[in-house]
């Protein structure tokens, strides 16, 4: 599900109060969508996640708040509040609330 959009170009915002969390669901918020890249914020509820996939181009999950586990390669990487990690292009991964999180992500398509 993704939250309605404001202008919010120009203000100082926390990052974190622009996305909600929804009992048994994954919410998403796209800040920044340009032909170069985007800026979206995520929020998952305990348990939920994203399935294993790729992407073409390289991707920043910076974690704002709670706990994940991201699986790249098969490899699990345990992720609290303040910890970000890259996510080569093409090689698969997945995404899993450990706790309820909410996270940036940030992909560059260069």
């Amino acid at each position: 599900m993704e939250q309605r959009k404001a202008d919010i170009r120009g203000q100082v915002i926390n990052p974190i109060d622009l996305v909600n969390y929804q009992e048994g669901a994954a919410v998403s918020r796209t800040v920044i969508d340009k032909k170069v890249g985007t800026v979206t914020l995520f929020s998952f509820a305990q348990g939920q996640g994203l399935s294993e996939h790729t992407a073409p181009y390289d991707a920043l999950v910076f974690l704002l708040d709670g706990e994940a586990e991201v699986t790249i390669s098969g490899k699990p990487l345990q992720l609290k509040s303040g910890d970000m990690v890259i996510m080569p292009a093409n090689e698969p991964h997945a995404l899993k609330a450990i706790k309820q999180f909410k996270m940036m992500l940030v992909m560059i398509r260069a």
